[in-house]
């Protein structure tokens, strides 16, 4: 996993490309009002590099990012998800949408209304 993050993370990762599909999505929620929180499975030894990489990719104005903290290490991918994502509910918020490339993105609990699965041809998280 290391190698993976300084590759996409290094000097070349703010250049990565972006799942235009994603972002344009993304924008339309945004014009709609929603609020955003992106949730995903990276340590947060690289918050820094991975802010970057999403604003350099276009992706602004979203609430919150949660990373993976120290206490969260050795938690299933599943479990990690629906703990935040139930957090997230406890604060009083409802989740509308979900998108990810790994079911653990989606499924277990506080699951949204529309969850959307795309293809990852790169790897798959059991």
């Amino acid at each position: 996993m290391t190698d993976f993050l300084e590759w996409g993370l290094g000097p070349a990762g703010t250049h990565l490309p972006v799942l235009q599909a994603s972002l344009n999505l993304y924008n339309e929620l945004r014009k709609l009002g929603f609020t955003i929180f992106l949730l995903t499975g990276r340590p947060e030894w690289i918050r820094n590099s991975s802010v970057t990489n999403l604003m350099d990719a276009g992706y602004i104005g979203w609430e919150r990012l949660i990373l993976r903290q120290p206490s969260d290490k050795g938690k299933r991918a599943i479990d990690y998800k629906s703990e935040n994502r139930t957090k997230l509910e406890d604060e009083g918020y409802r989740i509308h949408g979900n998108s990810g490339d790994q079911w653990s993105d989606l499924l277990g609990c506080a699951i949204a209304q529309r969850s959307f699965k795309y293809p990852n041809p790169m790897y798959y998280i059991p």
